[in-house]
């Protein structure tokens, strides 16, 4: 059993519990409260199932992540001491790394292949956020992890870093929320931010990644607020509930755009590593320009000037 295996168990021992009944509750309270009732039960089985699977997948391949981050205390600039302060300045910079570990999964389809799975669901409660990918160590995005133990983090701290931020997320899937008071909603991640990341409006498309503080989008222009009710899914949303299909959809995706005839290898490697939505024939359309059609839609129709204009995909 891995390093982070053994954290995360040994936190799961109190977490997981507590997961589990926030799910019970929450269900019950939309049973007999909320105009979206409980939802459908068994997308939120399939969501519990495969957050089950990716914790003993993710567990038993983490040594892909542990070796690496230990390997590279031999190399750390500094040893930094355990302390109260050590451990909140270690919180806020690998909550950074999160951001962009997040960022970067949404935006090369490599990354997406993974975490495509967590925005499949067309329900947003607190299952979803167990509905979590099996190949996470796979991805590569990970090793952000490895500049906070060259800075002088101990590995441990910095694996514990991370589950406490997975922990806070957990409860940010809940439309049982509204918004919160504009402090806090300025400088944390809330249900209201997270329903923005998860919602297949044009206008929501690659916003709002941060963990556990809000600032790092709002600092690097991806911020977003929850204006209009958010439409849950993905672009495509997939009309099946088998957990395989789920999972590895994307990949057996990649696999047959790359094998298309008369490609060159440059396009070969943007089936791979482009935004999702690159095609080479442009017979897809990219997030960015899902986005400039809406907002040049909206400018139209109000006789204003586009807010929004895509970056130049690669060709």
């Amino acid at each position: 059993m891995t390093l982070e295996a053994i954290v995360q168990s040994n936190i799961g021992l109190i977490v997981v519990p507590l997961y589990l009944g926030s799910i019970v509750f929450e269900s019950l309270f939309n049973h007999f409260h909320h105009e979206n009732r409980s939802g459908d039960w068994k997308d939120n089985l399939v969501s519990i199932g495969m957050g089950l699977v990716s914790a003993v997948t993710n567990g038993a391949t983490a040594f892909l992540t542990v070796v690496v981050l230990f390997w590279a205390v031999n190399y750390q600039l500094f040893s930094i001491p355990l302390s109260i302060a050590s451990l909140i300045a270690c919180f806020i910079l690998d909550d950074l790394r999160f951001y962009l570990h997040h960022r970067v999964v949404h935006r090369v389809r490599w990354g997406w292949a993974m975490h495509v799975t967590h925005h499949s669901s067309k329900q947003f409660n607190f299952s979803v956020a167990l509905r979590q990918g099996w190949t996470k160590h796979f991805t590569g995005t990970m090793m952000f992890k490895v500049p906070l133990v060259l800075l002088g983090f101990d590995p441990v701290v910095v694996l514990f870093c991370g589950v406490l931020n997975a922990t806070y997320q957990f409860f940010l899937h809940t439309e049982l929320v509204d918004k919160l008071p504009r402090w806090i909603e300025f400088v944390f991640n809330t249900p209201s931010h997270h329903r923005v990341h998860h919602g297949r409006n044009p206008q929501y498309l690659d916003a709002n990644y941060a963990g556990t503080l809000i600032i790092w989008d709002r600092m690097f222009g991806t911020f977003t607020p929850e204006k209009e009710k958010v439409d849950f899914g993905l672009v495509k949303n997939l009309e099946t509930l088998n957990p395989f299909v789920i999972i590895f959809h994307e990949y057996w995706a990649i696999v047959k755009d790359q094998m298309q005839r008369g490609l060159s290898l440059w396009q070969r490697l943007c089936y791979l590593f482009a935004p999702p939505g690159w095609s080479h024939d442009g017979s897809r359309m990219s997030s960015e320009q899902i986005k400039a059609k809406h907002s040049s839609e909206q400018a139209e129709s109000t006789g204003t000037k586009p807010r929004y204009s895509p970056q130049t995909p690669p060709t």
